[in-house]
């Protein structure tokens, strides 16, 4: 396994080195000490995982983060240091896996690892379903294929499993914290601020010109996957 750390404090990427190699003695180990030099490592090697600092010089890693999901759906780790909640909204929205505080315990990062790894590796649950239509949505339970009007569209593995256990409960109620335990498991802690953005991304790919909106929110509660014949005027959309 190739775990890539990019980040410019150079005690923080020898102490993640060491954690790392004592937590899976086979992981190769590859860092950055900036934005730019991170993304060279990445194109060159593909880690199987992540872990991006957001402050750094030349390139931050947003800017990286974005130019990592243009071709690969690879865990991402942010690491930083500022706590606000628009930081984080932010890196959710363009595709981050998680997002973890300095300064962080040894363990809980590497339990971070573990579930983003776990989620990566797990396949997307498939049953005996068949394919699945609404309107211009179409799912393909047996390739893991979601189009919409005809094209076809790219699901992170979080989307992917989001959207079928919304649809596995077609017009009932998933509230927030039975979506986060079917997706992430049920020892991940994440708010429904959490799940927000994620929702907020599948319903984005989802979304054509003029067409309907999939996914139902009910304020406090959670979300529902609905027909488009059975939203009503009091459909409350906002993510």
């Amino acid at each position: 396994m190739k775990i890539l750390v990019v980040d410019d404090d150079p005690r923080l990427r020898e102490a993640l080195e060491v954690g790392l190699q004592l937590q899976w003695e086979d992981a190769q180990v590859l860092s950055a000490a900036d934005g730019e030099s991170g993304l060279e490592v990445f194109f060159r090697e593909e880690p199987d995982v992540v872990l991006l600092d957001v402050a750094m010089p030349r390139m931050n890693g947003f800017e990286v983060l974005k130019e990592i999901r243009r071709i690969s759906d690879v865990p991402v780790i942010m690491l930083t240091a500022r706590a606000e909640d628009v930081d984080q909204v932010r890196g959710l929205e363009l595709g981050a896996d998680d997002y973890v505080l300095k300064p962080f315990s040894h363990l809980a990062l590497m339990a971070r690892i573990k579930a983003v790894l776990r989620r990566a590796e797990m396949p997307p649950p498939v049953d005996s379903l068949p394919d699945f239509t609404a309107e211009d949505l179409a799912i393909h339970f047996q390739n893991e294929e979601v189009t919409v009007a005809g094209q076809a569209i790219k699901l992170t593995p979080v989307e992917y499993k989001l959207l079928y256990h919304l649809v596995r409960n077609t017009g009932h109620l998933m509230p927030h914290q039975a979506l986060v335990d079917r997706v992430w498991g049920s020892e991940y802690d994440a708010g429904p601020e959490y799940l927000k953005v994620f929702i907020s991304r599948l319903r984005a790919k989802l979304r054509t010109p003029g067409g309907p909106e999939y996914i139902e929110t009910e304020r406090g509660r959670g979300y529902r996957f609905v027909r488009p014949r059975e939203l009503g005027a009091e459909a409350r959309l906002a993510s």
